[in-house]
């Protein structure tokens, strides 16, 4: 099995504000989510600035993906937002974790920038409004099978085993 990352913004920073209201209810899920994370997981939450622009990480994993360092990078930013409280929209912090994966942060940050990476990331986007994807995580089979939300690992091994019977009779 490949995984194939995609880039997908949860808030685009040409989007409405979130409500009040909205907020305050993503806001009273954490503590559930955060205690299933610590529970199941082993991972203790300490989340980064809420709302962000993140299309800028999102350029800089097509960066690091073209560099060969893609899976080291997603799980570098995962770490900085979502364990560190680290502002994943800040060049200056996407440049030192390019560095603590293995490239030239220099280089990266100059990159972010760049028309390719950019292109790609929207084309990416484009793609998930194609799905009909309005949220994270978001896991598309064979460009058939769509599985949305945090699921637990049985039942993503079930369907992973769908997935290689239906191509094993067609």
């Amino acid at each position: 099995m490949e995984v194939h990352w995609r880039s997908f913004e949860l808030r685009p920073a040409d989007g409405p504000p979130i409500s009040a209201e909205y907020r305050a209810q993503i806001l009273a899920a954490r503590p559930r989510i955060y205690a299933l994370a610590r529970e199941v997981y082993g991972l203790e939450m300490n989340p980064g600035p809420f709302g962000i622009d993140t299309r800028p990480a999102l350029i800089g994993a097509k960066i690091a993906e073209a560099e060969g360092r893609g899976d080291a990078y997603h799980e570098a930013v995962f770490r900085a937002y979502w364990q560190q409280a680290q502002d994943i929209s800040r060049k200056a912090v996407l440049a030192e974790l390019a560095r603590a994966v293995g490239m030239d942060g220099e280089v990266f940050a100059d990159l972010l920038e760049a028309d390719q990476y950019v292109a790609e990331v929207v084309d990416d986007i484009r793609q998930a409004q194609a799905y009909g994807l309005y949220a994270v995580p978001a896991l598309v089979f064979n460009d058939r099978y769509l599985v949305s939300g945090a699921q637990p690992y049985e039942t993503l091994a079930e369907v992973v085993e769908r997935v290689r019977e239906a191509a094993a009779q067609a």
